[in-house]
């Protein structure tokens, strides 16, 4: 008896279709593993927690700009602003270690021109921007009005931080954790399951990010004294936790 052998040509198109869904296969597989992996929580809540903690130091960006019909003549005038709010500062106690200059620009200045004509060049302008650490919160007012009767055209952008946030921010995470329980255990006892250990945990890091206060406008303030209240800094903590159940 004869054996016959038939051989199968695959066009190359479907070799390729071939190929796609077997890679596809493979691909899909880790995605699967973790769906059975999350599989495992019976009840999945969101914890949250706070603490509220006063805080030890202040930041504060300041600045001055300056026109002129010569860039030199804008940068001069800019620096005898600037060397005088640096004495202000000084005289304030803020130490030098303390301030930052943040930005220095030189732009030139155009007059509004009509249309389909040159912009004409009418000067230039100079600023100068500095952050500076307020060690002593109690003295900000004080720090504010210097700096606006030394001149700074630009004052603002206060906020207020915690130098080491970890400790209270931990603190927080444990109330966020107790309230993820609290839900959890509110829920399995209202449908009649038996809550198990936690399975897993994840923690959302940009919750509530630091609100900074709103720019203080120097002109607005000249000559007024300023009170500023520090008041306390919230730090906030929120997780996504999963439990078993055991019936």
């Amino acid at each position: 008896m004869r054996k016959f052998t038939m051989t199968f040509i695959i066009p190359a198109r479907f070799q390729l279709l071939a190929i796609a869904f077997a890679v596809a296969s493979l691909a899909a597989s880790p995605a699967l593993a973790q769906q059975q992996s999350s599989g495992d929580a019976g009840i999945v809540v969101v914890g949250e927690g706070s603490v509220n903690v006063p805080p030890d130091h202040a930041q504060i960006r300041s600045g001055v700009t300056t026109r002129a019909k010569t860039a030199k003549e804008a940068a001069d005038a800019n620096s005898k602003i600037m060397s005088a709010v640096t004495a202000a500062l000084r005289d304030a106690g803020i130490a030098a270690k303390d301030i930052q200059t943040s930005q220095f620009s030189i732009q030139p200045v155009y007059a509004q021109s009509e249309p389909r004509t040159e912009p004409k060049l009418t000067g230039y302008s100079v600023t100068n921007q500095v952050i500076m650490k307020v060690q002593q919160i109690a003295k900000l007012g004080e720090i504010l009005d210097r700096l606006v009767t030394a001149g700074a055209t630009d004052v603002g952008n206060i906020q207020f931080l915690v130098a080491e946030p970890s400790k209270a921010l931990d603190q927080a995470r444990e109330a966020a954790v107790a309230d993820a329980k609290r839900k959890a255990e509110l829920y399995a006892r209202a449908s009649g399951l038996a809550l198990g250990h936690i399975v897993w945990i994840t923690e959302d890091a940009s919750f509530a990010p630091p609100m900074p206060m709103k720019a203080l406008q120097a002109g607005a303030a000249r000559g007024i004294s300023v009170p500023i209240s520090a008041g306390d800094d919230t730090l906030q903590a929120r997780i996504t936790v999963g439990f078993e159940i055991t019936r």
